[in-house]
């Protein structure tokens, strides 16, 4: 589990193919941070996504990267030198400075626009239909691994669906958000708890239409 909270601005080394198909990659990722006291097996969040250490080197990590996160995410249009924001695993007992983030991409959404303001930036999302029912104004969305607060939403059923969020300078310094340019796609991760409530609401629903037992 994470919390959204990035802890380092790290850059992809080297992307390399993996497998006997080749579908999957080994990333090999610069973070001194997070990796100077990773071991084999531990969990890092790269651009928000939870990807497992392989291999550790002088301040860099390897993670093996399958298809479906390829696939799920941005991280296959990663190129060497680009860079992305990391996190490592948080510690139980820690203080949870963002929110439940898991680090299970649920899709990615485009930069339509940033509007630049004296103490923060504004920048607009657009999003998928099947993921704007999670996102609500002031709830917590997770966008390229950074727990930020929705500060506006489309109206239900709007032709062009977007999120808004408001960033303040910390956040534009220290993640790759701040260089984010328009059309630029982003990692993007709903609360799990929305995704929770509706699931057991349609299990509840399709068991009372049968009369089984809710």
């Amino acid at each position: 589990m994470f919390t959204g909270i990035v802890e380092e601005l790290g850059k992809v080394v080297s992307i390399e193919p993996a497998g006997t198909n080749g579908e999957a990659v080994l990333l090999t990722v610069d973070g001194p941070l997070v990796s100077s006291d990773a071991g084999l097996g531990d969990s890092i969040a790269v651009n928000g996504v939870c990807l497992t250490v392989v291999a550790r080197g002088e301040g860099t990590f390897i993670a093996d990267v399958m298809k479906e996160s390829l696939d799920r995410s941005s991280l296959g249009a990663l190129t060497p030198g680009a860079p992305v924001n990391l996190e490592r695993a948080a510690r139980s007992g820690g203080r949870l400075g963002g929110h439940i983030v898991q680090g299970h991409v649920d899709g990615t959404a485009t930069l339509l626009s940033r509007n630049p303001g004296d103490n923060w930036d504004v920048l607009r999302f657009g999003l998928s239909p099947q993921l704007s029912p999670y996102v609500v104004e002031k709830g917590s969305i997770t966008v390229d691994g950074t727990s930020l607060t929705v500060s506006a939403v489309s109206a239900p059923g709007a032709e062009d669906e977007f999120f808004e969020v408001s960033l303040i300078p910390a956040t534009l310094e220290a993640t790759t958000l701040g260089g984010l340019a328009v059309g630029a796609t982003v990692n993007v991760e709903v609360d799990v708890i929305a995704k929770y409530v509706e699931r057991i609401t349609a299990v509840s629903r399709a068991r009372a239409q049968d009369g089984t037992r809710a």
